[in-house]
């Protein structure tokens, strides 16, 4: 399975934990693998319970770039773009920002609206330039 593959399928299981909130991280996960079959890949379960491990600390850097923009507020596919997007810039050290920017503006074109492209699109941007300034750029 190639990393685009791997992503647009860790933003099924995003958008899908957005619907059942009142579920476990692991639930959500073992019952979206099975009834998707998805392969065990490791990208995938690492990077989706990371996210929810993180996901205090993205959000807070999502809502810091979101100029005018609750979290809670985006819609249900943009939070989980920039969920994804954002966990791979803070913590997946092997892939570049420029690559993570780049796919989520993919899946924003593929799943989401054109504003929603140019609004991510300048979010994460904007998350790039402040790692960058902070000499964590890559």
């Amino acid at each position: 399975m190639t990393r685009k593959e791997a992503r647009e399928i860790l933003l099924g299981l995003l958008f899908e934990s957005e619907f059942r909130a009142d579920e476990s991280a692991e639930d959500i996960y073992y019952t979206s693998a099975e009834n998707r079959e998805i392969d065990d890949d490791d990208y995938i379960k690492r990077a989706y319970f990371a996210i929810f491990e993180h996901k205090v600390q993205i959000d807070t850097v999502i809502g810091e770039h979101a100029k005018g923009w609750k979290t809670h507020r985006l819609t249900n596919i943009s939070r989980s773009i920039l969920r994804l997007a954002v966990y791979e810039m803070l913590y997946e050290e092997g892939i570049p920002h420029k690559v993570s920017i780049n796919e989520a503006v993919e899946l924003t074109k593929k799943y989401d609206d054109e504003k929603a492209r140019s609004f991510i699109n300048g979010v994460l941007n904007s998350v790039k330039v402040m790692l960058q300034d902070k000499g964590e750029g890559r």
